[in-house]
Formats: structure tokens, C-alpha cells, sequence
């Protein structure tokens, strides 16, 4: 656990060295091919320099080139909100997409999932970041929105293990299985000496102390997911459900905490507290291992990724969207079932070809290697596979403004 958080902490150092990385390995091809392209318009008719006599191995080089130069002519503002769970990934995208882009600026509101949507939809901001995808009406009121009738897409950029945080002084290392914790939030445990704990923890001695569960007070992707968990893993403990909104629709009780900000600091301020929250948020907190097809997993960016493979996208809106139903009861013990995927939504058709490029390029960035090494680095999430990658790319690329 120790380790863990020491990566963490060194996580914005690893951002700029791969950002920088990533601008040096861009750079130089872009560079290196600009000048053998353009020479030959202005000296001589395309007939007198036949592509036979061309190296075959350059022509790689003048492809990427094409593609990564107008990334270099791009200037203006591009501005999104949502989920405060990308917020340590999103400050890795920047430094990385901005060193390769210096005129563009890359404004995020870590406002919560759904604020982030909500936002969006009404115009305000270009793209959203959430921890869940548009549902059927955000969908509806997404071809408003958007210029064109295709409406918005759902971009799975970001996954992460969500950690279940507590503070229990004199413990450090906790094993809990899905229907504990779902009892714990559903306010059926209430107390750290319960016998359904101890007997998941033999060798640890526990306080006869009040179980306060901190959950968020805003509408949330987390949550969404967290609560999806329970409902999958554990539905005779937890009967509410997949929710967004605990206040609203889940059991009452415990402590809300604003954003994920808000639920780290009261779980870190108050003895007996337990809660959740984006992994790489949790700081020095440590962190339940979960019970997993007999055995207990600790988080960690490789075993959250894990779970991807075993899940499936739902269909969407279109053949170009990416929601993805995730399996929260894996059969093998080296999954962490309780990770997160949060997406970037986009318009299809945007209304100025300044949209178009700057959020194109953007996303491109985010979902190449370079970029979801930087978000790796940052906020200890796990890459996208080479596969979801490319698959991802021909939405991106299918953006247009509209005719």
C-alpha cells in the first residue's frame, strides 16, 4: 500500500517527463519531413520528382507528418467540466497536449459528472468529462445540443480503480467482501466490532466505535459506479440500485462530502470514518482489499483495467459510441471489480471548424499511447488497450462541422 501511494505522490513529476517525451517524439518527424515535402512544389512540377524515387520507409514519415501538422498551426480555448475524478489525468493531458500545442489553452471545471453533463448539454462548456455515459434523454437533449442530427458519443478515455478509503486509528490493512460493504453504506453494519468485520479480519482487533460512511452529496459518476458495484456484487445488502444521487435516492445517513475532494477530507478528518473515492485521489488514506472469487484484491491500476476485458459495450446511440456496461462480478482473483470508466462526450457535429480541430486534436492526444501514458502517470490510471484505441480514433475522426 506503502508504494502505492508513493506513486501517487511523484505522479505530476512522471506527467512532465512524459509530456515532454511525448513532444520530443512528435516533434522530430513533423520537423524532418516538412522540408522535402514543400521544396519540390516550389521548384519543380510534381512529374519531375516521381514517387519511385522516394525512399519507401520515408513515406510513413510525411503520413504522420500530415496528420501532427495542423496539430502544430492550432490556437484558441478549449473548455470542458465534469467528473472531478479525471481531475489528476486531465493536469497530465494538459501539460502533455499543450507542450505540442503552445497556442491552444485547455481549460477543465472538475464539477462532478453530472454538473459536467448537465453543462454540455445546455452549451456551456465543448466537451464533458463523466464517469457515466449519456442515458437515453441526455442523449435526446445531446442532439439539440449539437450541431447536425448525430448527436453526442461517449469516449471511454479514463479508467480507475475506485478505492474504499478509511480511518480507523491503530488499523491500517482492512478486508472486506461485497456484501459487508454493502451493509456497511447501507447502514446495516454500524459498528467497527461487527462480527461480519472481525471475521473477515481475524488478526485484528477492533474498537467498539461507530461506522461513519461518507458518501458524495453531489451527483455523481461515482457513486453511479460504486453503487453499481454493490448492486451487482452484493444486491441482498444493497437494494438501491445504481444511483447518481445518494441524498436523493439511496438509503440516508452517514456524512456527504462535496466532489471527491470533499469525501477524502472527511474520511481523513474523523476516526471510525469510511468512504469512496477515486483511487488516485485518497493521498496517505489506506484502503479496503476487496473480496474477489475467494480471495481479497488490493487496488491497483493493472488489476482495474482487467475488468475491461471482461465487459461489454452496450450499443449506444451509434455504431461511433463507446458506453460500456462493466462486469462488477469477475471469477478471477486478479481483478479489482470496482473500477471506473469515465468518458469524454463530444458532439458528432460541432457548428465552427475551430471546434471541430481543437476538439479532434484533443482527443486524439488524450486516447494515443503518449496520452494515456501521461494520464498513467498522473493519476495511476490504467492505459486503454491498442485495440479500444484505434476503435476510438475512427469516432474521433468521423467529427465534422456541420453542412
Amino acid at each position: 500500500m506503502n508504494s502505492k501511494r508513493r506513486i501517487f505522490a511523484s505522479a505530476m513529476a512522471l506527467a512532465l517527463v512524459t509530456a515532454a517525451c511525448g513532444s520530443d517524439d512528435e516533434a522530430t518527424p513533423t520537423e524532418d519531413a516538412t522540408e522535402p515535402t514543400e521544396a519540390p512544389a516550389e521548384d519543380a512540377p510534381a512529374e519531375d520528382a516521381p514517387a519511385e524515387d522516394a525512399p519507401a520507409e520515408e513515406e510513413p514519415m510525411e503520413e504522420e507528418a500530415m496528420e501532427e501538422e495542423p496539430m502544430a498551426e492550432l490556437s484558441g480555448t478549449l473548455v470542458g467540466a465534469g467528473a472531478s475524478s479525471q481531475a489528476a489525468a486531465m493536469q497530465g493531458w494538459q501539460v502533455g497536449f499543450q507542450e505540442l500545442n503552445p497556442d491552444v489553452t485547455v481549460e477543465y471545471d472538475p464539477i462532478g459528472s453530472g454538473g459536467g453533463r448537465e453543462t454540455f448539454l445546455a452549451g456551456g462548456t465543448t466537451f464533458a468529462g463523466s464517469d457515466a455515459f449519456l442515458k437515453e434523454d441526455e442523449f435526446a437533449s445531446s442532439i439539440e445540443r449539437c450541431a447536425g442530427d448525430g448527436g453526442a458519443i461517449n469516449l471511454p478515455h479514463y479508467i480507475s480503480p475506485i478505492a474504499i478509503p478509511f480511518n480507523l486509528e491503530g488499523v491500517d490493512s482492512l478486508n472486506l467482501n461485497p456484501e459487508t460493504i454493502g451493509a456497511i453504506f447501507a447502514n446495516e453494519i454500524t459498528n467497527w466490532n461487527d462480527a461480519a468485520i472481525a471475521e473477515l479480519n481475524p488478526d485484528t482487533e477492533f474498537p467498539d466505535l461507530a461506522i461513519n460512511p461518507v458518501h458524495r452529496s453531489d451527483e455523481s459518476g461515482t457513486t453511479e459506479n460504486f453503487t453499481d458495484y454493490m448492486s451487482q456484487a452484493a444486491p441482498d445488502a444493497w437494494t438501491f440500485g445504481a444511483i447518481e444521487l445518494w441524498d436523493d435516492d439511496g438509503p440516508g445517513g452517514g456524512e456527504g462530502g462535496q466532489g471527491t475532494s470533499g469525501v477524502v477530507a472527511a474520511v481523513g478528518a474523523g476516526n471510525g470514518s469510511i468512504g469512496y473515492a477515486d483511487a488516485s485521489q485518497i493521498g496517505d488514506l489506506p484502503a479496503a482489499a476487496v473480496g474477489v472469487a475467494g480471495e481479497f484484491v488490493e487496488f491497483s491500476p493493472e488489476a482495474a483495467g482487467r475488468i475491461v476485458d471482461a465487459s461489454e459495450r452496450t450499443g449506444g446511440s451509434s455504431e461511433l459510441d463507446f458506453a460500456i456496461e462493466v462486469n462488477r462480478t469477475p471469477e478471477d482473483a486478479s481483478v479489482y471489480p470496482i473500477a471506473l470508466v469515465s468518458y469524454h462526450i463530444v458532439c458528432l457535429q460541432y457548428e465552427t471548424q475551430e471546434e471541430v480541430d481543437l476538439v479532434k486534436a484533443f482527443m486524439t492526444y488524450v486516447g494515443s499511447e503518449a496520452g494515456q501514458a501521461a494520464s498513467s502517470a498522473s493519476a495511476g490510471s490504467a492505459p486503454i488497450s491498442e485495440e479500444v484505441r484505434t476503435d476510438i480514433l475512427t469516432s474521433i475522426d468521423a467529427i465534422t462541422v456541420a453542412g
